[in-house]
């Protein structure tokens, strides 16, 4: 039976129904007390379902009223098909059809989707298997997966519903699918403007016409969601640049016959670009007025900013919320010179009342402790509400990293107007993590890693970890342990054992080998919300295993101190970070400062390090970036810097266009051995890659790279620094980060190895 004909028998019961329902007075029936009720036609349903319904009991009166009362009650329970009553006796009985429930739902034709993609999408709308099934439950799942295809821009989609019935009054339901081509964005035209050109505006847009990468970005399908954010983009773009008054009139969308191509048409009305003439406070500013003026980013003379403008407000509202005004209301009024295209920014401010915090509620942490929560407040219980601070706390919770979501809440005490409690709630995600994982490069070749880590062990907020790396060069095995609250104050302490192989990198091959067992031990010092400070100590052990090629610098090591040596070194380093992003910084900048001195064992010396990196942000798509990168070692009390410290130069990371880690010093062996001093600098101008519109994981970018390491007793002279110029490639990529980079050396000196093309990928699976 296909759908069409099981529509229509459902229309004839409806029918039969309906004719009971509106029976003419030859049907009615004189009340009467009824001696029994009984129930006909159940296969499923349980019949205390159905005598739950009814509104009469045995031995009360039935009247017709009644007898549709109970016909109404029933068809609402959406378990039946036909209900009719009949009289015999003084027996009252309810005859009923029961609708077939779903045994199979299959689809045919589906090639864009998952099938069990299908399936939740239909659960969302009431249909799935044992569930009852009527034809307008059907025409819901219809319409579900013709938008689930509308999704996808495949407006060529038809969904046919085929229903056959099987024993035991079940049906099984096919949806055949016709998906038809995609619909591509054909054109899209801005009508309207003329201060800037349409081409700049459409470059604004996440969606376009296409490109020969559209098969990986989809950019070129349209999407309702993506539209709006286009043209709130659009909108801020103007809004930013002067153009008050600024208006999306309408937006058209045209389908072809074909439903394979779509235009987009934005019309818009620019308006007159005003000037900022003056601005004004105004209301109660807690006589605090040189403090708020100091917040207003709006200039005059300037045009208007409507992201200045809101960056004002919030800051004025952010700063009556650090004196406990959490009602306070902030509200720029332009006041609008059209003749002269002037605007007057009147900042009117209502502080409203102070309020005190009386609780703090935290939620959804079924896993994670509540202390582990509430230590990182900054907002206490009892305290003046401080909108910094409550921001402060909600940013510390979020980077614990234990959750998916973090809320917070501020709600209004009945009966208290300064009183407010603050609800935090927070959406838990797993912590732990097993991993298998294989990266590759030029220099390290092919190395396996493996580990098992769990930030978050017992809900306590302490951090557990195994790492297993494996390569051509270095290899380890480490467990690490983390309590960051090992004191009450929020120092951090973190215990490292580890056991590591590695072999210097070397053109000739050979089999030596560097071995170093060895732990620490160091804490992490809170002195600013930003700023961290981490000491520590420990014991390491290198023991040389002489193989062939061995550098004759580790032969002079071992001849002065034994193939067995020991160090005592303590470390002391510092970091910040503030970038947007850690895989694909726009904005922000990365200071770290790494600092070793070996103070007991075999081995005198200091090793320090320090990087910092820079993202310049010239517009929507292009970014500067800067790095540099500067370490420094020396011996001490009159012994040689241990070579197995040495920096390494050349390659990715470094020098770009040179070989790994062959800058620097070699021995007379021929390899190449580091130094104790390293100078490195790069610029990088980053670009969405050509066809990919404003993808952030897909970049190019043009690169300047000048550096070079130096020997313990060499003067570090700028004229020997190499530097390289090229271009490369960056990509999030589904196996992993991927950089890819061709570099030409401009400097560069006789000897040196010269690898135009370096590339490097990784990940964990």
């Amino acid at each position: 039976m296909n759908y069409k004909q099981f529509r229509a028998r459902g229309l004839a019961l409806s029918l039969v129904t309906l004719s009971v329902l509106t029976a003419s007075p030859v049907w009615a029936a004189d009340p009467f007390s009824m001696r029994d009720i009984r129930v006909e036609g159940l296969q499923r349903v349980e019949p205390g379902t159905v005598f739950a319904s009814l509104p009469f009991r045995v031995g009360e009166t039935y009247s017709d009223d009644k007898g549709a009362a109970a016909i109404r009650a029933l068809f609402g329970l959406g378990l039946f098909s036909d209900v009719r009553i009949e009289i015999n006796n003084d027996v009252v009985v309810v005859v009923v059809e029961e609708r077939p429930t779903v045994a199979d739902i299959s689809f045919s034709g589906v090639k864009e989707f998952d099938n069990e993609v299908l399936r939740k999408s239909l659960r969302d709308v009431g249909l799935t298997e044992a569930r009852p099934f009527d034809k307008a439950l059907a025409d819901r799942a219809e319409q579900e997966l013709k938008r689930q295809y509308l999704n996808r821009s495949m407006y060529a989609a038809q969904v046919v519903t085929t229903v056959t019935p099987i024993e035991r009054n079940r049906v099984n339901l096919n949806f055949s699918v016709t998906e038809g081509d995609v619909a591509k964005i054909r054109d899209i035209r801005v009508v309207g403007a003329s201060a800037f050109s349409e081409s700049t505006l459409k470059g604004l847009f996440d969606q376009d016409t296409g490109g020969w990468l559209s098969w990986y970005t989809k950019s070129d399908r349209y999407s309702r969601s993506k539209m709006a954010a286009d043209l709130e983009t659009l909108r801020s773009y103007y809004l930013t640049r002067g153009f008050l008054e600024f208006n999306i009139e309408s937006t058209q969308v045209a389908l072809s016959p074909t439903k394979n191509e779509m235009a987009l048409t934005i019309n818009i009305t620019e308006g007159k670009r005003y000037v900022v003439s003056e601005v004004r406070l105004e209301g109660d500013y807690l006589a605090k007025e040189d403090d708020f003026k100091s917040l207003v980013t709006v200039v005059a003379g300037e045009p208007y900013n409507a992201d200045k403008v809101n960056e004002t407000t919030k800051a004025f509202t952010d700063y009556f919320g650090a004196f406990g005004f959490a009602f306070a209301r902030v509200e720029a009024v332009p006041t609008i010179d059209r003749e002269n295209a002037r605007v007057a920014l009147t900042l009117q401010a209502q502080p409203s009342r102070r309020a005190y915090v009386r609780r703090i509620n935290v939620s959804g942490n079924s896993r994670t402790r509540d202390e582990v929560i509430r230590r990182e407040f900054r907002q206490f219980e009892s305290a003046w509400y401080d909108s910094d601070r409550i921001k402060m706390s909600r940013d510390r919770v979020d980077r614990l990293g234990f959750f998916t979501q973090v809320g917070i809440d501020t709600q209004e005490v009945p009966g208290a107007p300064d009183q407010v409690d603050l609800n935090m709630s927070v959406v838990e995600k797993p912590t732990g993590n097993l991993s298998i994982g294989a990266g590759y490069s030029q220099a390290e070749k092919l190395s396996l890693i493996g580990g098992v880590k769990q930030e978050n062990v017992f809900g306590t907020g302490n951090y557990l970890g195994i790492d297993l790396n494996t390569s051509k060069f270095n290899r380890q095995v480490a467990v690490t342990t983390t309590d960051p609250y090992f004191t009450r104050d929020g120092i951090s302490r973190t215990v490292d054992v580890y056991y590591k192989t590695t072999r210097p990198y070397t053109q000739q091959g050979g089999d030596y080998q560097l071995i170093n067992p060895g732990v620490n031990v160091r804490f992490g010092v809170p002195f600013t919300e930003s700023d961290t400070v981490f000491f520590g100590g420990g014991v390491e052990s290198t023991r040389i295993v002489s193989g062939t090629s061995m550098p004759a610098a580790y032969l002079d090591f071992a001849r002065v101190y034994g193939v067995r040596s020991l160090s005592v070194p303590l470390t002391i380093g510092w970091t910040r970070d503030d970038r947007d992003s850690a895989l694909v910084p726009n904005v922000g900048r990365l200071q770290r400062l790494q600092s070793e001195w070996g103070v007991g064992g075999d081995t005198r010396y200091l090793r320090a390090n320090y990087q910092f990196q820079q993202y310049i942000p010239l517009n929507r798509q292009f970014t500067v970036a800067f790095n540099a990168d500067v370490g420094w070692g020396k011996g001490l009390g009159g012994r040689p810097f241990p070579v197995f410290k040495n920096f390494f130069g050349g390659g990715l990371g470094s020098v770009r266009g040179f070989d790994q880690g062959t800058l620097g010093a070699r021995d007379i062996t021929g390899s190449f051995i580091g130094g104790p001093k390293k100078l490195g600098f790069n610029t990088e101008v980053l670009a969405p890659f050509p066809g990919a519109g404003n993808d952030r994981t897909l970049r190019v970018f043009g690169f300047l790279d000048v550096g070079n390491v130096y020997g313990e007793s060499d003067k570090v002279d700028l004229s020997q620094m190499r530097a390289s110029v090229g271009v490369g490639l960056s990509w999030i990529s589904p196996v992993g980060p991927l950089r890819i980079a061709y570099a030409n050396p401009v400097r560069k000196f006789a000897g040196d190895r010269i690898q135009k093309i370096q590339f490097q990928i990784g990940t964990s699976f």
